[in-house]
């Protein structure tokens, strides 16, 4: 089990395979590096839900698997997310009311150096 933080940059429309296989992918962009990633996701049959209530901007916290597999002498990896939350809800807007130790409504003008 792995897990990333990050914020979604952009989400697909759900596919649906002949054989009944539906997956829905996702990229997220983190936000733990000096050199932000995009990096794909999918979702897959019963998962791809868990996308539903989000939208592109959305700072989530993705839990995944990595698949590999072998088709034709080539090899694929996937990230295969099984859970997502949303770190954005319940945030404190940033201006909620003056920052802590300034009283509302007094601007401190003070020409005077320190010493």
């Amino acid at each position: 089990m792995f897990e990333l933080t990050g914020t979604i940059k952009k989400i697909f429309d759900e596919q649906t395979f002949g054989s009944g296989f539906n997956k829905r992918e996702f990229v997220l962009t983190t936000d733990a590096d000096r050199f932000p990633q995009d990096i794909k996701f999918e979702t897959v049959k019963d998962r791809t839900a868990l996308l539903n209530p989000l939208k592109e901007g959305d700072k989530i916290k993705v839990s995944f698997d990595i698949r590999g597999r072998e088709w034709k002498e080539n090899y694929f990896v996937n990230l295969n997310a099984w859970k997502i939350e949303t770190l954005t809800a319940g945030a404190p807007a940033e201006d909620d009311g003056p920052p802590l130790g300034e009283p509302p409504g007094e601007t401190i003008t003070d020409d005077e150096p320190p010493f």
